[in-house]
């Protein structure tokens, strides 16, 4: 596992080369990895191995199509707590760990506390999320959604500098 106290290397040129190509191709052969990036098979793999151990790479993951899981109905929820304290904080975030539904779900700043993203089959699926779930989470004062009605992007990718 990585150590967050250990010094971190530099990532060079090709280990940014290397994380572009696996951002967009996390199936590619170490053999054709190496190929685009200069590099035999073993220095390549080699590599890789080091930026996993690094924590730069945190895992490999297949993109599902939600239509055809039956999750084609995407909601974001801003969810605001009755009051706010590290134990509160704690009591919902352990809660919402728990639901599959849940993509994602983020403490920010702002007017309200909690942003979660949720997909599920469609409407009455929502109503039952909002109503029988998020609603009833530890601390939850109120929510405010949002129905994406088109996505227009959603990426996973993250800018790797040059």
């Amino acid at each position: 596992m990585n150590n967050p106290n250990k010094a971190r290397r530099e990532l060079d040129r090709i280990d940014r080369s290397i994380l572009r190509i696996l951002q967009q191709e996390g199936r590619i052969s170490f053999t054709e990895l190496g190929e685009r990036v200069n590099l035999s098979t073993t220095p390549c793999t080699e590599r890789v191995r080091r930026l996993e151990r690094d924590g730069v790479i945190l895992g490999y993951h297949a993109r599902l199509n939600p239509q055809l899981l039956r999750a084609n109905l995407l909601v974001f929820v801003e969810i605001s707590l009755d009051y706010k304290s590290g134990d509160t904080f704690e009591e919902f975030r352990r809660a919402v760990l728990r639901l599959p539904h849940v993509l994602e779900c983020h403490l920010v700043s702002g007017d309200f506390d909690y942003l979660v993203k949720a997909r599920i089959s469609e409407m009455a699926s929502y109503r039952k999320l909002l109503g029988d779930i998020l609603l009833k989470l530890p601390h939850v004062r109120e929510s405010k959604s949002y129905i994406v009605m088109e996505e227009v992007k959603e990426s996973l990718e993250l800018p790797v500098p040059d």
